[in-house]
């Protein structure tokens, strides 16, 4: 199962500047980018589902050339729910009366369908008064064409490319166009690393579609094509070491136990040549003893 929260949460903690820049150029114009604070997560139980609920992202920044401040409270959501717009109003007034300072509401849907509108406010009316209504931002990628953000040098617009509106034949040609954009966003390995993850998590081709990107890889300039092709194996080797990661802790727990999780830390750490030769010392094992002792001896 694909962890959806935690890859946006990923994606726009690293790169929420951008984030901002592409989707609310207003805000852009009236925040202090240096001053952005992340805050802790909120926890708050929904006593009506009997749920506790966790905010995604939350941080607070500097309005620009003043001293006070306001809070950015961001939530996605990989799925259409009913009432989610009673949810973000409450999420809404316990922060307000947490923090006491302005706050702008944004979701960020990411599901593929239903490709109807979601809610972007919450109401609450009488026959001769309105009580309520309160609005916050909604960015829908299902109803995001991808063509309209090709050109944006934008890390957020590389990745969520990926989810925007396409026909089934064109993911081939979105997943070239993504990592394009991304080759020539000048970022740092870690950064495309993460990023091209984003994009081959929902990008997975299959045999076919495979085919067809790399006829399109096989015709672009050269000099993209090779930029791409980079990208292209970084990502198979971290799939070879995630896999050889896999195969040796189960062979681990197979034959010592549950391997503790600070070793299982240190496992992942490893190199590829590490792994092939903890893969052959283990043969050797029979306690956690030597498994702790192999490291100790490197």
């Amino acid at each position: 199962m694909i962890d959806h929260d935690r890859l946006f949460k990923e994606l726009l903690s690293s790169f929420f500047p951008e984030f901002i820049e592409l989707f609310f150029p207003d805000v852009s114009a009236y925040w202090e980018k240096d001053s952005i604070e992340f805050l802790p997560q909120e926890v708050f139980t929904d006593v009506t589902e009997g749920e506790r609920k966790i905010t995604d992202i939350l941080l607070k920044v500097s309005f620009r050339n003043q001293k006070t401040l306001f809070i950015i409270h961001i939530e996605h959501q990989s799925y259409s729910q009913t009432n989610f717009n009673q949810r973000m109003f409450i999420y809404f007034a316990r922060l307000h009366e947490k923090y006491a300072l302005p706050i702008y509401p944004i979701v960020i849907y990411s599901h593929d369908a239903p490709q109807i509108p979601e809610p972007k406010s919450y109401c609450i009316d009488f026959p001769n008064k309105k009580v309520l209504e309160f609005n916050y931002e909604v960015i829908q990628l299902n109803l995001l064409r991808w063509q309209d953000f090709v050109n944006q040098s934008n890390p957020i617009a590389s990745a969520l490319m990926a989810k925007m509106q396409m026909d089934v034949q064109e993911r081939p040609m979105v997943k070239l166009m993504s990592l394009q954009l991304l080759a020539n966003l000048g970022l740092n390995p870690a950064q495309i690393q993460l990023i091209s993850g984003f994009i081959d998590t929902y990008l997975d081709l299959n045999v076919q579609e495979e085919r067809i990107f790399q006829e399109q890889l096989a015709i672009i300039e050269p000099k993209q094509e090779e930029k791409v092709m980079q990208i292209v194996t970084s990502w198979m080797r971290q799939g070879m070491q995630q896999g050889e990661v896999k195969l040796i802790c189960r062979l681990l727990n197979r034959r010592l136990g549950e391997v503790n999780p600070q070793l299982q830390e240190r496992i992942q750490d490893l190199s590829t040549a590490e792994l092939e030769d903890l893969g052959e010392a283990l043969l050797d094992f029979t306690t956690t003893a030597d498994l702790e002792a192999w490291f100790e001896s490197r």
